[in-house]
């Protein structure tokens, strides 16, 4: 951060330098990090986290992602000033994964196994003008592959909303499922395993978009931007008749968030300063 500051008065043609300092003893370091203790935060995050695991039976599926996505960004906000992570942080971390876990196993209890080995590499000429199928009811990894599909790989993609994985037609690609052409891989979700597959890893704003449907599909790192699609994604599932129009609708904002990802552009706001 002071970096990024510095680098910013410079541009401005002004001087800055970082000085990095280091206490004289461990009493002084203890007491440094004291003044930054987020356990008070943390445990409160945490008491939320469970009251939201023992309110799943009572809320349906928008509302349960709409408050766990409103969690996962306070801890995303609480990780960016913690300074000095501990136990705490790692805890309610845990905590998060577990509540997707559960919302996951209650809301989609049909998501996919991941496959073990390498991911294999794909021709795209032999995927021109295919039938693409996965489980209907899109929500993160799924809609995201499907826009992946059609706006890099297949442009002329036709999709097949499955009610179940058995009535996958036989010429059909699938994606997102259990036994599916591409699905998950190893840590990769199925959206990273069309990436790696298509040849499509070294492009910068895809590979940032994987960055996101990986957190908001399985945990792990977070990303600013997740909790906001997340919502989006949640309120557009609960309007929209069917996946067809729920693709068309959530394609732009796939496709503006693919834009300031490839252009490195900082979709958060920064502070203004006096």
């Amino acid at each position: 951060m002071f970096d990024e500051q510095a680098a910013e008065v410079v541009a401005a043609k002004g001087d800055a330098q970082v000085i990095v300092f280091a206490s004289r003893d461990e009493a002084q370091q203890q007491t440094l990090v004291s003044l930054f203790d987020r356990s008070d935060e943390y445990r409160a995050l945490f008491g939320q986290l469970d009251a939201l695991q023992g309110q799943l039976a009572t809320l349906d599926e928008i509302e349960a992602r709409r408050e766990l996505a409103m969690l996962r960004r306070d801890l995303a906000g609480l990780m960016e000033i913690d300074f000095f992570p501990g136990p705490s942080r790692q805890q309610v971390e845990s905590a998060l994964a577990d509540a997707e876990n559960a919302l996951n196993a209650r809301y989609a209890p049909d998501e996919p196994h991941a496959q073990r080995g390498a991911v294999p590499r794909c021709d795209p000429a032999q995927y021109r003008g295919c039938l693409w199928a996965t489980r209907e009811h899109l929500w993160i990894d799924r809609v995201a592959s499907a826009w992946l599909i059609r706006r890099f790989i297949d442009k002329k993609a036709k999709f097949a909303w499955l009610k179940t994985v058995k009535s996958c037609p036989k010429k059909a690609v699938g994606f997102d499922f259990d036994g599916a052409t591409f699905t998950h891989r190893g840590a990769r979700v199925t959206f990273e395993v069309l990436l790696a597959s298509f040849g499509l890893g070294n492009d910068r704003g895809l590979a940032r978009l994987g960055a996101m449907v990986h957190y908001l599909d399985v945990g792990g790192v977070s990303v600013p931007e997740a909790a906001g699609f997340a919502a989006i994604m949640a309120g557009a599932r609960a309007t929209q008749p069917d996946d067809d129009t729920l693709l068309k609708t959530i394609t732009p904002v796939l496709d503006s968030l693919y834009a300031t990802y490839a252009q490195d552009l900082d979709p958060t706001p920064k502070q203004v300063r006096k």
